[in-house]
């Protein structure tokens, strides 16, 4: 019962992606007509530059995902085999910060930002990457269940902490890692807020999110926003496509690596 009052929303809106409707919100479930007219509109519109859309969200996704998820397993692999003065002092000054929700620092994020030139995409792939290390709690778990001693038999052959890291702590940490990318990953791709804060300034739709892009197609023409429904739903649909592909693909990486960072804290 609760899988179906789960998927039928999902089905509700592939169905009306296929749907032809130029009034405005769709108000049934099975389209009285089916057509590719939404897909075709918003591959092919001169309005919406949807092709860029995808394009800068896969560019700041993919550098957002290399750069936090490097970021993310180093500090988690520090904390975890290393120990050094103010590490339980950082610990928990993490994990207070980390209560607290990203979007309350915007209004200062815009204004740092904006003082150095840096309203673009570059500006927001810093914005992702910034707190990427303070997200390091589920990988610093997965690397406490690895056993020292085999740190210590390579540091004994004469092993460096790098060597160490790159040539026994990353082969050992493929879950984590696929863990912590994908979520890297899905958190450019599917962000609104800080987008729309720090690319709205530009006026240039080409320089958009999918995100922040698919939201001012809604609201384009005050009066006849919801003529725009129907291709706000297919890009909808499409913008999902990538994300359930990697998890499909990912998911027994990604369930090992959240179970196996959920034993040690």
């Amino acid at each position: 019962m609760l899988a179906i009052v789960w998927i039928f929303p999902i089905v509700w809106i592939v169905l009306a992606s296929f749907s032809y409707n130029d009034t405005g919100f769709v108000s049934t479930i099975w389209p009285k007509q089916f057509t590719l007219s939404n897909y075709i509109g918003i591959f092919t519109s001169d309005q919406f530059p949807f092709v860029y859309w995808i394009r800068n969200t896969l560019f700041v996704s993919i550098v957002s995902m290399i750069l936090s998820t490097f970021v993310t397993i180093s500090v988690a692999y520090a904390l975890s085999r290393l120990r050094f003065r103010f590490r339980k002092p950082y610990l928990q000054i993490a994990l207070i910060l980390g209560m607290f929700p990203g979007f309350m620092s915007m209004i200062a994020l815009y204004y740092i930002l904006k003082s150095f030139d840096m309203l673009n995409l570059v500006g927001l792939i810093l914005v992702y990457v910034g707190g990427a290390g303070l997200g390091f709690y589920i990988a610093k778990g997965f690397f406490d269940t690895i056993p020292r001693s085999i740190d210590e038999a390579a540091e004994i052959d004469g092993a460096s902490r790098w060597q160490v890291f790159v040539h026994i702590g990353l082969p050992m940490s493929k879950p984590i890692i696929v863990y912590t990318a994908l979520t890297a990953f899905i958190a450019p791709w599917t962000d609104f807020i800080f987008s729309g804060i720090i690319l709205s300034s530009s006026g240039n739709s080409k320089t958009y999110t999918i995100a922040y892009g698919l939201y001012n197609m809604v609201h384009a023409t005050k009066g006849t926003s919801t003529a725009y429904f129907t291709w706000f739903i297919a890009g909808c649909v499409i913008i999902a496509i990538p994300i359930t592909i990697l998890f499909v693909v990912m998911q027994k990486f990604y369930v090992n690596g959240i179970t196996a960072g959920a034993d040690k804290g």
